[in-house]
């Protein structure tokens, strides 16, 4: 407690001293300067109202003798009003100074001053001439300005930067370079005044001619805030031309998101397709050069976290969303497909990006027959223009989860031989890692736990504890090698689907479930199994209502 209030004296210092020089001086350099420091400054008032809060207004003296002074310097800038908050905190503080029960003359003049200064500020938007200092930034000469000047000025500059950006190598009709970076500069501290988002917007969608960005990195960063703590609510187009134009702006984006994921509860896609799906950036991708940003850093994670079922089931609810977004924006893809997935071969790309469940029933043999050559080529004979090795491979096809389910699937429900196609398919998706010899015994190791499978479905009577042994899954093997998820994941559909499942499910999992990583990861696939047949609508009244259970019970126990 004592270095804080050491901590706030030493501020108090320092924003005493940053106030007296923008008072002194209303140059270019000082309103920058203003502007860089708006949000530090906002957020020392907000510390010095938890400090002001619990004083009465002689103690408030004792400890700041000069507390007015400092309030009244911040309450004439006009800077400082128009950004975000400060205003509103700047009357809380002011409130704190005001004597409820005068004793003398001195807190009677207090209270008159401090009123004054309130009702200031309370007309600050009537626009008197402090509002000259924007003004002369903004080109124009000082008048008589009345309460709708600022909307109007507002409307006449977005339409002098959208007749800017028509009239393209116009140079004479052109706004200069140093008034477009003087507008965004005066802009910062006025970004979230409703008011002024038709400038917002305009400056974000006018594109000069010149090599370098003219707009201020001041004015990205604000806008960017203010989007992502939804103070303000621009077009998608203009949210485009500021990630398209600020790359540190769509990469605070994506960490914004990581955060909220983070911070959410533990496998949840719904929750997690909100989050995605708030941020804007699904529909952004449809862009290109930001999809191959957001995937990029999809990447990162993935590699961070050695391939957590998390973060592949985040990328697949992410490439949902932003299917979705593209579909909805045009039926007819306006980029070719190898503009977002460059590394891959096209013909791969186009057969995945199909919705599994738009092929016909009759043809999903003969489709992931075809992806699972398609991939073995890429990967093991490095054809059809696959640059990047398996990993690439393997990137592009985790994205669309919803083919390794259905080969879990049809292998599964089908009586007949398991196709080698299938069964590789299906080791490439769960250890892309493995060599061919390494991948062939997986796929033998898959083939007999189907079979057992398979026969144990034809039983009359289920054993729980037959079930896991005859699968391989016994204490000898590392439960976390990718083939040992694989079978895990065979069996929990086993008992989601198979007839008389049902009846062994739960001894089944609590059989399985010997580690809190393995909960997990039984959580987490439920919860993307229901995820899927809520959205596609493909769920059996029975193998829903147990899932459903089963995920219920699951995470109260974690």
């Amino acid at each position: 407690m004592a270095q804080e209030s050491v901590d706030l004296s030493c501020d108090y210092q320092f924003w005493m001293q940053k106030l007296s020089v923008w008072d002194q001086a209303s140059t270019l350099g000082t309103q920058q300067d203003t502007c860089v420091h708006l949000a530090q400054f906002q957020e020392f008032l907000r510390k010095m109202y938890e400090a002001l809060k619990e004083m009465d207004s002689n103690t408030i003296f004792e400890r700041f003798p000069t507390i007015d002074q400092l309030l009244a310097k911040a309450c004439w800038n006009p800077f400082i009003l128009a950004y975000d908050e400060s205003q509103k905190i700047l009357i809380w503080c002011l409130c704190c100074l005001i004597n409820k029960e005068p004793q003398n003359s001195r807190q009677s003049k207090l209270n008159s001053w401090v009123q004054g200064v309130l009702s200031h500020i309370l007309s600050a938007l009537r626009f008197d001439k402090e509002v000259a200092l924007f003004t002369q930034g903004l080109g124009y000469a000082p008048i008589d300005y009345y309460p709708g000047l600022l909307k109007n000025m507002v409307l006449s500059l977005a339409s002098e930067l959208r007749e800017n950006h028509l009239n393209g190598f116009n140079t004479q009709r052109r706004m200069t370079p140093e008034r477009l970076a003087s507008l965004s500069r005066v802009c910062v501290p006025l970004i979230t005044l409703p008011d002024v988002d038709p400038l917002v917007e305009a400056l974000l969608v006018c594109h000069g001619h010149e090599p370098q960005e003219i707009l201020q990195p001041e004015f990205f960063e604000a806008v960017n805030e203010a989007i992502l703590l939804k103070k303000i609510s621009l077009p998608m187009s203009a949210v485009v031309c500021l990630w398209l134009r600020h790359l540190p702006s769509l990469e605070k984006a994506m960490l914004h998101l990581f955060e909220k994921l983070i911070s959410s509860e533990r496998n949840c896609l719904r929750r997690i397709e909100c989050f995605i799906k708030d941020s804007s950036l699904p529909q952004a991708a449809c862009h290109p050069a930001i999809f191959r940003v957001v995937d990029e850093m999809f990447r990162c994670a993935l590699l961070e976290t050695d391939g957590a079922p998390e973060i592949i089931a985040t990328i697949q609810v992410f490439t949902q969303c932003f299917l979705e977004a593209l579909e909805k924006e045009n039926k007819q893809l306006r980029f070719a497909l190898k503009t977002y997935f460059p590394y891959t071969s096209p013909s791969l790309a186009m057969v995945l990006l199909q919705d599994p469940h738009d092929v016909p029933r009759g043809r999903w043999l003969q489709t992931l027959k075809h992806i699972s050559e398609l991939l073995r080529e890429a990967v093991e004979d490095q054809t059809h223009g696959s640059r990047g090795g398996p990993l690439e491979s393997w990137f592009l096809f985790i994205h669309f989860g919803g083919w390794a389910e259905m080969v879990a699937e049809q292998l599964l429900r089908s009586a007949a031989e398991p196709p080698a196609a299938l069964l590789w398919l299906l080791a490439f998706y769960y250890s892309p890692h493995d060599g061919r010899q390494q991948r062939a015994q997986t796929m033998v190791q898959v083939k007999a736990v189907l079979g057992h499978l398979l026969a144990m479905s034809r039983s009359s009577s289920l054993s729980a504890r037959d079930l896991p042994t005859a699968a391989g899954q016994d204490t000898e093997t590392d439960p976390r090698a990718p083939a040992q998820q694989l079978i895990r994941h065979l069996l929990l559909n086993f008992v989601l689907w198979a007839p008389g499942g049902h009846t062994i499910a739960r001894d089944v999992i609590t059989l399985m479930a010997h580690t809190a990583e393995i909960t997990h990861e039984i959580i987490g696939f439920l919860d993307q199994t229901l995820y899927r047949w809520d959205r596609l609508g493909i769920e059996s009244p029975r193998s829903g209502k147990l899932a459903r259970e089963l995920l219920k019970e699951l995470r109260t126990q974690v």
